[in-house]
């Protein structure tokens, strides 16, 4: 664990499967509220292993235990982002490739979206990759904004047509 900026830790994912898939299922629920996630469980099984890095964001603070008359400390965590990997269609170098960045909504506008980015990023460098894709909803336009801000640029449009049963 180091802190990720002032007052925020950051940790390695391990195997916590049921977290991750809380913190998905959180964020498409944010912009799509009336449909059922339950099939993202199937994304984290396929994709998620470790060669799939996973960094999350912990807060820690001070809590007075009446019971023990004792402080004690309790971290929750209000982070994460999952990359993976890429193989850039046109060149055919492989990238980065951001599965998921979620910040609980209170503890938005903080910076540590940006921060979490900015750590992908230096993991991504470090391993020779020369770039990082992400793909974000049109609606969502705090992550576009947040992206916009730190440098990405839109290369491709994703197209989709819905088909007839």
């Amino acid at each position: 664990m180091s802190e990720l900026i002032p007052g925020y830790t950051i940790r390695a994912g391990g195997i916590d499967r049921a977290l991750l898939l809380k913190f998905m299922q959180r964020t498409y629920k944010e912009l799509f509220p009336e449909q059922d996630f339950s099939h993202l469980a199937r994304t984290v099984e396929q994709y998620y292993s470790k060669e799939t890095p996973l960094w999350w964001v912990d807060i820690t603070g001070e809590n007075y235990s009446l019971a023990t008359s004792h402080q004690q400390l309790t971290t929750q965590t209000v982070a994460c982002l999952w990359a993976g990997n890429a193989i850039d269609q046109v060149k055919g170098d492989r990238y980065t490739h951001i599965f998921l960045l979620y910040v609980v909504p209170e503890y938005r506008k903080k910076g540590i979206g940006t921060a979490l980015m900015q750590y992908a990023e230096a993991w991504a460098k470090k391993r020779g990759d020369r770039q990082i894709g992400l793909q974000v909803f049109q609606c969502n336009q705090p992550a576009l904004n947040l992206y916009n801000q730190i440098g990405y640029e839109s290369t491709s449009i994703w197209m989709v047509k819905k088909l007839a049963p």
